[in-house]
């Protein structure tokens, strides 16, 4: 009686599921022992025997436990079980249940077995991981719900109905990708590059969690065969192409930047000019998409991390955000300047030097527009030590193009932060260089007068242009009469 309190309490433990199958609460019933050492015998015969496929009536079979079974036996048990997980259903419906439960469990136990055992892993063992993984991962996924990228937490989650098995065929993958049991020689065998072709297809799920578990196994793939890494960001910028001219539509956009983020960080220096090459024709042109809220973050942070590394590309990075800045759309445009404060903080003064005059152009407008947010975006630079210097350095140059707006916000803006932060501005400039100050307002205020002649001599000659015309309508009827 106790040896069969234990076993119970053996069962319970391994099973943490709150659904277990009905057959795992007899099995320490002395006929369903034997039962299950003749179901193992039988299962020995399979695996030794020509390859089969499997089908759901095996699934309500009794299946053996690897904890009831013998060390001899568990290689072929192993490889059986494998096989049952290979076995696919119809998530549209509610049939079947019992025989989903019972894969779901046999998942589980695969999952603790390659957890707690070692040496595990023979040819024949990687053939049914790489077949199961493949089976159950590799589909078409569903017609998108969702017609445009949201940013998560925006729009009610899209779910994966399979992920009651998902779930645990992608943490039985991770653990054996991971796993340091395998040699790296004969697992590149399997993990071929067409294997990372479809895991990359996978990114488009909409299931935010499904793209979770395949930004780290794709990153740990990575760090782990180094002869499959160029192939890699070449796949994933062959996605970015797609994305960025085609289509503009991606789910997984934000984690693929986000392992690109890691593999930027470890690039060594200098850079090479496939790494440049991909900053300028990827990393940048990405700032133009529509959905860039959804990924703006894991964007910024790979450009970043490119002039961190290397203060020169400050240039064609600050030029290429500048190409694509948004005239129109206020919520990118203050993406755009919160990446532009991040990018300036790390820019040499020569450099800066070299883009201050488009830079303070594009500024100008921003500083002068409508929207009072985008305005106090700018005037916030001041506030920041490093771009408020720079600024210092080069006032000659930089005062000329935003004296204007500053005169206009100071005197007439709206909004009375934008018009306090003007005015401050203003002051530091008179603090480091009034005589420049007075010398730009003068300059100002002959501008005016120059526009004032101007228009005053454009309103004269269309009051002309128009006496030309209202004559000749005239000798045009008398001519008439």
């Amino acid at each position: 009686m106790s040896k069969q309190v234990k076993t119970k309490d053996r069962l319970k433990k391994f099973f943490r599921s709150k659904n277990e199958p009905e057959r795992n609460k007899n099995t320490t019933n002395p006929k369903e022992k034997r039962k299950s050492l003749k179901e193992l015998d039988n299962i020995e015969t399979k695996v030794q025997s020509t390859p089969e496929q499997l089908t759901k009536v095996d699934l309500q079979k009794p299946i053996p436990t690897f904890q009831e079974t013998g060390a001899p036996h568990k290689q072929n048990l192993f490889i059986h079980k494998l096989k049952l997980c290979q076995i696919m259903f119809e998530w549209t419906d509610n049939k079947d249940e019992r025989p989903k439960e019972v894969k779901r469990q046999q998942l589980v136990e695969l999952v603790e077995y390659i957890g707690k055992n070692k040496n595990i892993y023979t040819d024949s063992v990687l053939k049914e991981i790489v077949r199961m993984v493949d089976v159950n991962l590799f589909r078409t996924l569903p017609p998108k719900v969702h017609k445009n990228d949201v940013v998560e937490n925006e729009e009610d989650p899209v779910l994966e109905l399979s992920w009651p098995h998902l779930q645990i065929v992608y943490e039985f993958f991770l653990r054996f990708i991971v796993s340091s049991d395998v040699e790296i020689k004969v697992l590149k065998k399997h993990i071929t590059k067409p294997f990372i072709l479809k895991l990359l297809d996978l990114f488009d799920s909409e299931d935010a969690r499904e793209r979770d578990y395949l930004k780290t196994i794709l990153h740990r793939i990575y760090a782990k065969f180094m002869s499959v890494r160029s192939f890699i960001r070449k796949s994933i910028n062959n996605v970015f192409f797609i994305f960025i001219w085609e289509t503009e539509m991606h789910h997984g956009i934000a984690e693929l930047l986000e392992i690109l983020g890691s593999i930027i960080n470890g690039f060594a220096l200098p850079l090479k000019g496939e790494h440049k090459s991909f900053l300028q024709k990827v990393l940048i042109p990405m700032h133009k998409v529509k959905s860039l809220t959804v990924f703006y973050q894991q964007l910024s942070y790979c450009v970043t991390q490119f002039v961190d590394k290397d203060p020169m590309l400050a240039v064609p990075v600050i030029s290429g955000l500048l190409k694509f800045w948004p005239i129109l759309n206020s919520t990118k445009e203050l993406l755009f300047l919160n990446e532009l404060e991040e990018l300036l903080e790390l820019t040499q003064p020569e450099e800066f030097k070299i883009v201050l005059i488009p830079l303070f152009k594009t500024l100008s407008r921003s500083i002068g527009g409508p929207h009072f947010q985008v305005a106090e975006r700018v005037l916030f630079y001041w506030h920041n030590e490093y771009i408020s210097g720079l600024i210092a350095n080069y006032r000659v140059e930089i005062l000329p193009l935003i004296y204007p707006v500053l005169h206009v916000n100071s005197q007439h803006h709206w909004n009375p932060t934008v018009n306090n932060l003007t005015l401050n501005v203003l002051k530091i400039f008179m603090t480091i260089d009034q005589p420049l100050v007075e010398n730009c307002s003068k300059t100002y205020t002959e501008s005016l007068k120059k526009k004032a002649v101007a228009a005053k001599a454009r309103k004269s000659r269309w009051s002309e242009l128009t006496k030309v015309q209202q004559s000749k309508t005239e000798e045009k009827k008398d001519g008439g009469d």
